[in-house]
């Protein structure tokens, strides 16, 4: 499995506009991932085809996790978009997401295809990894499966939109709250997605928040996903960009609060410290509870790039 890189900020591009494409390059996401899907017409995929791996081969994408989405297996595209997309820049690809999938076989028929054309082209077989996306009842009641169907499968993402409408939910706003529910609609399905990603061991990324223009609206919807430990979301709007990355990433307070109780958990547990199971910062006690539980905030605050602004200091004796 590929190292799973941080994934706060996932942005769609239309493969189906060369000047998106180019402006894209000038963002600041984690990850952007050119849609041959949804945003891009039946008439119009072929040249998207063309599009994309022009766009990939010509570069410039600096640190971002580069990343194709084809369509699904129940279309007539999927293997053209592969094939043509791999044959073409596969060396430039670090992801394929795959759509509206329904049970482990649909992951494992891309890892077969992938592999084929990776042999085919002189690349390193696995190299590139599978995003599955999550978007109607049968997906969900197989995430698990579906999680752990390929080495390759990095992300689980979910899609709101087709699985409202696979669900006849009695609304058309996508990622906002509906004022007849009292609650959040999604939070099953989205607890559902996390814990099969995390029991797999990949990451879990929320959907888009249509409204591109309300990005308070936005910020709302994304603090409710990673409040639950989400790993980031999908932005369709450059606006939309820097809200995801702040929300997803720890606060400074936590971030600081995090480290500290790494150094002194640590400090504890050593020779120096007295070899305790447990200890006190300040009026807090922790253990090794409190150590897993500062890792993951530690860990989204260095994958964010963040620095500390304290430092630990060992209690006098």
């Amino acid at each position: 499995m590929a190292e799973l890189r941080s994934r706060r900020s996932n942005l769609a591009v239309p493969g189906s506009n060369p000047r998106f494409l180019e402006k894209a390059k000038g963002l600041r996401p984690d990850q952007v991932f050119l849609d041959l899907e949804d945003a891009c017409a039946p008439l119009a995929k072929p040249a998207a085809r063309k599009n994309i791996v022009a766009a990939l081969n010509e570069g410039g994408w600096g640190p971002k996790i580069r990343a194709v989405r084809v369509n699904g297996w129940t279309t007539e595209w999927t293997y053209r978009d592969v094939i043509e997309v791999v044959d073409g820049a596969g060396a430039e690809l670090d992801c394929v997401v795959l759509p509206k999938v329904a049970d482990a076989g649909e992951v494992r028929a891309l890892d077969l295809l992938l592999a084929q054309v990776e042999r085919a082209n002189g690349l390193d077989v696995g190299r590139i990894g599978i995003e599955a996306q999550i978007e109607d009842a049968r997906g969900l009641v197989n995430v698990s499966a579906i999680a752990s169907a390929s080495p390759r499968v990095e992300t689980l993402v979910f899609g709101p939109a087709d699985f409202m409408a696979s669900m006849n939910m009695k609304t058309l706003a996508v990622g906002t709250l509906h004022p007849d529910y009292p609650g959040d609609p999604f939070h099953h399905v989205l607890m559902t997605i996390l814990v099969a990603a995390r029991a797999a061991g990949v990451q879990a990324i929320d959907g888009p928040f249509l409204q591109v223009r309300d990005v308070d609206g936005f910020r709302a919807a994304a603090r409710r996903s990673a409040v639950l430990g989400f790993d980031g979301k999908w932005v369709l709007h450059p606006d939309q960009i820097e809200a995801a990355n702040e929300v997803f990433a720890p606060s400074q307070e936590d971030y600081d609060h995090a480290e500290l109780i790494l150094d002194a958990y640590d400090w504890s547990t050593s020779a120096a410290g007295g070899a305790k199971g447990s200890a006190m910062l300040g009026d807090e006690m922790i253990d090794e509870a409190s150590r897993a539980m500062a890792l993951v905030i530690a860990g989204k605050g260095r994958a964010a790039g963040m620095s500390r602004t304290s430092s630990f200091t060992p209690p006098q004796a």
